[in-house]
């Protein structure tokens, strides 16, 4: 019997073993690119200078973080910027580069920190067993807090807080909107919609839509092999049903994982056009 998994990158890997969807301490973040993504495609990926930049990794308490912001800036819109189940590796540092480049204090943490180093598994499946899988929601929101607090004194201003998220983190997107009311905007990138509910995963987007805090911008893929178009289809029906500002754009053509420059999954045109939508959605949100 084909049946579905919890995780989308998994499925988008590997479309033939598909599960019943309901049935580390870093010490290098943002260095190199995530061994189970291979192969990685060096040539098109993008890659951000730190001129006039503040960037690098610090700690917030116990949690491994990279951060990037204009050099010298103060009051600035702030972004958390949460990883795929790789983890912080160079992709991310350099979304919260490009982030920096355009204003803002873009905060990336490590989520995976207490369960393993996700960049030494060479397998996604072995990856998510080990690591991702035992991430609890909880330790998540908790996690995020901490960063979004952090920001207050550190040249962020808590009056514009926005967050976004790539697979794993466009779930964990949808989720912190509606856990935290200071969120003004976020954009989720493919982010699981419904799935497996259990002690780590309670609720899921399609749970929450009513309760989304400020306003999210989903970007899906038609051709998305780990999240069916049914429910995203869902997704949108309760978030109108909902009432909210936030709503969601599906490429048709497009994969899972079409914005990561660096995997065969790229496609160019949607990742162009979601950067685009992403910059004018926080403006249009107050971020």
């Amino acid at each position: 019997m084909t049946t579905e998994s919890s995780n989308p990158e998994f499925d988008s890997l590997f479309p033939a073993a598909k599960l019943d969807r309901r049935g580390f301490v870093a010490t290098a973040l943002g260095v190199g690119f995530a061994l189970a993504a291979q192969p990685i495609m060096a040539q098109t990926a993008i890659k951000t200078d730190t001129n006039g930049l503040t960037a690098g990794e610090i700690k917030i308490g116990d949690l491994p973080v990279y951060r990037a912001m204009p050099a010298g800036g103060r009051n600035l819109p702030t972004i958390l910027v949460v990883s795929e189940i790789f983890g912080v590796h160079e992709y991310i540092a350099d979304v919260c580069r490009r982030l920096a480049k355009i204003g803002y204090l873009a905060i990336a943490p490590e989520l995976f920190f207490r369960y393993g180093d996700p960049r030494k598994y060479t397998s996604v499946a072995d990856l998510y067993a080990a690591v991702v899988g035992k991430v609890p929601d909880k330790e998540v929101a908790a996690d995020l807090d901490a960063c979004a607090n952090w920001a207050k004194s550190n040249g962020g201003d808590p009056a514009r807080l926005g967050i976004t998220g790539f697979c794993w983190g466009g779930r964990q997107t949808w989720l912190y909107a509606a856990h935290n009311p200071n969120v003004k905007a976020g954009v989720a990138w493919y982010g699981r919609i419904d799935g497996e509910v259990n002690d780590r995963t309670p609720k899921w987007p399609l749970d929450l839509a009513g309760e989304i805090k400020g306003a999210v911008l989903g970007l899906y893929g038609g051709k998305d092999q780990g999240i069916p178009l049914e429910d995203v289809d869902s997704m949108q029906m309760a978030l109108k049903k909902a009432g909210g500002k936030s709503q969601i754009h599906v490429y048709p053509d497009a994969p899972h994982a079409f914005h990561a420059d660096y995997r065969p999954t790229y496609r160019k045109d949607a990742a162009d056009d979601g950067w685009q939508r992403l910059q004018a959605w926080f403006k249009q949100h107050g971020v």
